[in-house]
């Protein structure tokens, strides 16, 4: 039987915490797309307990990382209009933190996909880029230009030098990995002092996913943690940042997505796509804060 870990973010002990939603995986239903970014909800989950010292809800008995790292390699791709449109969105969120910067040289995206937000970096004077991304079918979709800036694996500390990046970036993944304290500490590590670290991170305390709770898109397969803005916050302090920041920004993504992402029932789902398309809607642009959360914390002296 699997052993319950305490908290991956402040390390209280499973005892404490509170169950929020038992285990729900259907092997059945599993697919090449199960961990893929931007897919249909499945609304399968591992078991979700909520911590009580810093509001972290986490699956207490995760995969382990050889299981999760086979899982992402082998993902299916197929969201590269809805990655332009996330890397729009992010880079538009990220501008505070751009001006803060001591120096705009290097930056480290974990979770690149096909490299789009670090296209974006290059236009703001970023010279030096890497992607890490552990779906070669994320880097398969990317243009010939950007594969140069993309690794594919997992990221790990070891394979770059300490003090070596302005800025590293982790949109979307801080939820998918096991142990999100790793990936900050790391994070502080391998930056410059000056440099910023940032994450986005759905938000389950927003309305929207209070709103739908169960059937919410964020309860999902991938992830074995999901932040508040209590939470991510604890992660960054704890591991040394200053002058932290967390905010709910805007998505812009077409109206088509949006009403993937809706928890409607099968015969309408189906049936929507034909009408928006049909109405001339299907790619209009609609922008909406979902409670997705931006956090940047900075490096000092």
């Amino acid at each position: 039987m699997l052993k319950s870990r305490p908290c991956p973010v402040c390390h209280t002990s499973f005892e404490k915490t509170k169950l929020v939603i038992e285990k729900n995986i259907d092997p059945a239903k599993l697919s090449g797309f199960s961990f893929a970014s931007r897919k249909e909800p499945e609304f399968m989950c591992h078991r979700l307990v909520q911590c009580p010292n810093c509001d972290l809800i986490y699956a207490d008995q995760p995969p382990d990382e050889g299981e999760l790292a086979r899982a992402y390699h082998t993902a299916d791709y197929d969201s590269s209009e809805e990655a332009n449109d996330a890397a729009a969105a992010y880079i538009k969120a990220i501008q505070p933190t751009l001006s803060l910067l001591v120096r705009h040289q290097s930056a480290l995206e974990i979770g690149a996909g096909n490299g789009v937000f670090l296209d974006y970096l290059s236009r703001k004077s970023f010279t030096e880029l890497v992607g890490i991304e552990p779906s070669s079918a994320a880097i398969a979709a990317a243009p010939e230009y950007r594969r140069a800036w993309l690794r594919e694996g997992i990221f790990e500390e070891k394979d770059f030098a300490p003090d070596s990046f302005d800025l590293i970036c982790c949109f979307m993944t801080m939820e998918h990995v096991r142990d999100p304290n790793i990936v900050a500490n790391a994070a502080f590590r391998l930056l410059r002092p000056g440099g910023a670290f940032v994450t986005v991170t759905h938000d389950y305390r927003s309305l929207v996913n209070r709103l739908l709770g169960k059937r919410s898109p964020i309860i999902d397969i991938e992830h074995m943690q999901l932040f508040s803005g209590r939470s991510v916050r604890y992660l960054f302090e704890s591991a040394g940042y200053t002058d932290i920041t967390v905010n709910a920004f805007v998505n812009t993504y077409p109206l088509r997505y949006w009403m993937r992402l809706l928890p409607l029932p099968r015969g309408i789902k189906s049936a929507m796509p034909n009408l928006m398309t049909s109405l001339g809607m299907a790619n209009t642009k609609l922008g909406v804060n979902v409670g997705n959360l931006i956090t940047t914390g900075f490096k000092r002296d």
